[in-house]
């Protein structure tokens, strides 16, 4: 029999054509503190019970975020199969509506009251699942027979999403005779798939999975009632248009009617942005509008449009950016790796932020200071400002939300916004769209059009700009007065034009390339949008450009 010569670990060594790389696996877990769930195969991503092939081999654990995305869809795909076994004869159906901070929000449709004896039910049968470490095994159709499929077995979002692709084959998973497709790879085995909980919600439940440096430990959940209304709510207008998943947006734009889409949402943010201002036109108190949310949400735009809508109401509004309280570089902090750490709120200088706005609250005319990023120094450029009755501070930045940073001024004094790209779309019933992967899709294309990035570069300091939006902004969006949805129903369809050029630069062999070819695949699914028809004061112009505001 033929022999495979692989590079494991840095070492040659053959094994026998047909061996798996599940036996690859299994031969080197001790080596591993957290339980190996993919391989890298020269830089591509293989299954564990695909055949080894020639090349150089890394293996991917639970700890990393291909593995942790395989565990999260296998674990999905096991709460279908026991629903399935338990309800599936009554029409019963889960629907995985939201991603919730470290679970998935889901709902019965069927016509079955939710209830504890109910998910302790299926709690069960997915534990009897794994315990008997059944196979989850992949299956190639024709995107054909694929179609016939979904039709049969009445998965409709699935139908609608594959009448658009252009390959012409489909990968589905088969568990136990129970069919479905899932967007990426999968573990081997029900007995990978231990550590999972489920937890009553709302009108639902949460399907809850290990998140964080314990790969063994569910994360703990803590309800974000803010969060899921305005998820809710989203997904709620997103029906109402009829363009609930990614197969209903590309009907609507195979019917030359995304034209329509376009002006009724952005009358509808418009909309939004004009009731906002006017709840805080109606407290008086209100002095300092406090703005936050993660990387590309639209944060300068939106603090631009709630300026003009303040403005129309007779108050005068004034941009008040958090990045001119920087320190002086010098005196920037570092991190655990002696890299400047700006996203910290250590990094402003929190003293002198609070002495300018109470002197301001107080009536007192103030000059604000100016940083200057090519210096790392700030400046002192004559920019006085001193609060008349109408006047109120639009204050955007990182740290907005949090009450350190603004501790010495009266609650009552500050109106908090948390704002994000809350995607409303899914790509079909069983899988949801991570909101996070719509907004490094805005910033790829915006960070290669204002600041010569590449889609690489921005790939590359993205795990480190998700930990600090975990860590400065996530644990204080509950706390806002409002929280702001700056997400288009059909932006990804736009950004798809912008975005893949960038991405297909990327060479194969480097470290971005895996996540480059994750996210090409997923913009494959949407059919195009021209820009022409987006406004010049959309949210996203702030991306693909043409804004009428400097951004």
């Amino acid at each position: 029999m033929a022999k495979m010569k692989l590079n494991v670990l840095g070492e040659t060594k053959e094994y026998e054509e047909g061996t798996t790389y599940l036996q690859l696996a299994q031969e080197y877990q001790k080596q591993h503190e957290d339980d190996i769930l993919l391989v890298l195969r020269d830089n591509r991503l293989r299954e564990l019970f695909h055949p080894v092939e020639t090349g150089t081999i890394t293996f991917l654990t639970a700890r990393d975020k291909a593995g942790q995305k395989a565990y999260r869809r296998s674990v999905t795909l096991l709460m279908q199969k026991a629903v399935h076994n338990l309800y599936g004869g009554l029409g019963v159906r889960v629907r995985v509506q939201h991603s919730i901070r470290h679970g998935y929000y889901c709902e019965l449709e069927g016509g079955q009251q939710i209830n504890q004896q109910l998910l302790g039910n299926i709690q069960a049968e997915m534990m009897r699942l794994v315990e008997q470490n059944l196979p989850i095994e992949k299956k190639t159709l024709s995107t054909e027979e694929a179609l016939k499929l979904f039709s049969r077995t009445g998965m409709t979002d699935k139908e609608a999403l594959f009448r658009y692709r252009r390959s012409s084959t489909v990968n589905v998973y088969v568990l136990d005779g129970y069919v479905d497709y899932y967007y990426g790879y999968m573990v081997p085995s029900t007995g990978y798939l231990k550590y999972f909980d489920l937890e009553l919600y709302q009108q639902g439940f949460m399907l809850l999975y290990p998140s964080g440096a314990d790969t063994r430990q569910v994360a703990e959940f803590t309800p974000s009632d803010k969060l899921y209304h305005t998820l809710s709510e989203a997904a709620q207008w997103g029906d109402t248009m009829g363009i609930g998943t990614v197969g209903a947006l590309n009907d609507v734009i195979a019917a030359g009617q995304i034209q329509d889409v376009i002006l009724i949402q952005e009358a509808l943010m418009e909309r939004k942005i004009g009731r906002l201002a006017e709840q805080i036109a109606e407290q008086k108190d209100k002095k300092f509008i406090m703005i936050a949310g993660p990387s590309s949400s639209g944060k300068t735009t939106f603090s631009h449009r709630l300026s003009i809508q303040l403005a129309a109401l007779g108050m005068k509004p004034h941009p008040v950016p958090l990045d001119d309280f920087y320190l002086d570089r010098s005196l920037t902090p570092r991190d655990e790796n002696g890299n400047l750490d700006f996203e910290c709120l250590e990094a402003l200088d929190v003293e002198r932020f609070n002495s300018d706005m109470g002197k301001l609250l107080a009536g007192e005319e103030v000059e604000l200071p100016i940083f200057n990023f090519k210096t790392g120094k700030r400046e002192s450029k004559g920019r006085m400002m001193q609060l008349g009755p109408d006047d109120v501070l639009v204050i955007e930045g990182i740290h907005g939300l949090n009450d350190k940073l603004s501790y010495s001024l009266p609650r009552e004094s500050k109106f908090r916004i948390y704002i994000s790209a809350l995607t409303q779309l899914n790509i079909d019933e069983h899988n949801c769209l991570p909101t996070t992967d719509g907004r490094l899709l805005r910033r790829i294309v915006r960070d290669a059009r204002t600041r010569a990035t590449t889609a690489a570069e921005t790939i590359a300091m993205w795990d480190s700009v998700r930990r600090g939006e975990e860590k400065y902004i996530f644990p204080f969006q509950e706390g806002a007065d409002v929280m702001f949805n700056s997400a288009h129903i059909y932006e990804l369809a736009v950004l798809k034009t912008y975005a893949e050029p960038l991405l297909c630069a990327i060479d194969k062999q480097a470290p971005e390339y895996v996540e480059a070819k994750r996210l090409l695949k997923f913009l494959d699914y949407f059919l195009p949008v021209p820009s022409e028809q987006i406004n010049q004061n959309s949210i996203l112009r702030e991306f693909i450009g043409g804004s009428c505001f400097h951004v």
